[in-house]
């Protein structure tokens, strides 16, 4: 046996070591174990039962916990709403202030709302270009940033109005700087994400401008419910509202739609 069995034996022995011949068994000793057993299979049967019911919960989507079931639902629920603008775009002043905003703030909780900007890609050099020049470009990536830090529709949609009504001085930092200011946003996160070394805010610019191309649209500001277009305000004008273009037109629009998925119509 050489050096290296040995010291493998030696190791192994402890745990190998044989059992010395067990004393019999009394009666007093019989009652003892059995007395222990009892709390064991208790147990035991605990388990088996735990683990069935999670078998059966994890099998059976009818006992879903009624709290994730709710969140599920309202989520499936919500009605995609969707304005496709460009920073610099006096119309897409006009469509936030005078629709998509009033129409919002009554009927928030019901929609998924999305702001997407219209641009063109550039292949050539992975960027965008935009209709009003590379400060609309600009500013529709810090539109982007603060939807990004700050997804609540409440937040970056007020932020995103207070810019746009000096839409002109898009994007000098005094306007941003008040405009984050006013709306509880932090300016140095979103200059951050606007000037990031890898090109993050470049590409949530092409991004969107991808999902308004895929989506077919070209006019700011458009307004797309449900996935098709709801209105456009183009030239001062508004276009192609089927509906109305009135506050109370969408926000009925948006409630009959929701109503419908909810099955309270």
């Amino acid at each position: 046996m050489n050096h290296e069995e040995k010291a493998f034996r030696s190791t192994r022995e402890p745990l190998l070591q044989q059992r010395q011949a067990a004393a019999p068994t009394t009666t007093h000793q019989v009652a003892m174990i059995q007395r222990y057993r009892r709390p064991i299979l208790a147990a035991l049967l605990m388990v088996a039962f735990l683990v069935l019911g999670w078998t059966r919960w994890l099998k059976s989507p009818m006992e879903e916990p009624s709290i994730l079931r709710d969140a599920r639902l309202l989520s499936i629920r919500k009605i995609p709403l969707e304005a496709h603008i460009m920073s610099k775009c006096p119309d897409a002043q006009d469509c936030l202030r005078d629709l998509v905003l009033p129409a919002m703030e009554k009927v928030s909780d019901k929609v998924d709302f999305k702001l997407s900007y219209i641009g063109t890609p550039t292949h050539d050099d992975d960027g965008v270009a935009c209709k009003h020049g590379p400060s609309e470009c600009l500013g529709n990536i810090v539109e982007l940033c603060a939807a990004t830090l700050y997804p609540s529709p409440k937040t970056y949609l007020g932020f995103t109005m207070c810019l746009t009504n000096q839409y002109e001085h898009i994007p000098e930092r005094n306007l941003i700087e008040d405009c984050a200011l006013e709306h509880g946003l932090d300016f140095d996160k979103i200059n951050g994400c606007v000037s990031s070394d890898d090109g993050y805010g470049v590409n949530l610019l092409r991004d969107s401008v991808e999902r308004s191309t895929k989506a077919g649209v070209t006019m700011s500001c458009t307004i797309r419910l449900d996935e098709k277009t709801r209105c456009i305000r183009d030239g001062g004008e508004w276009k192609d509202c089927e509906g109305g273009s009135e506050v109370g037109d969408l926000v009925r629009d948006i409630e009959m739609r929701y109503g419908a998925k909810d099955g309270s119509l």
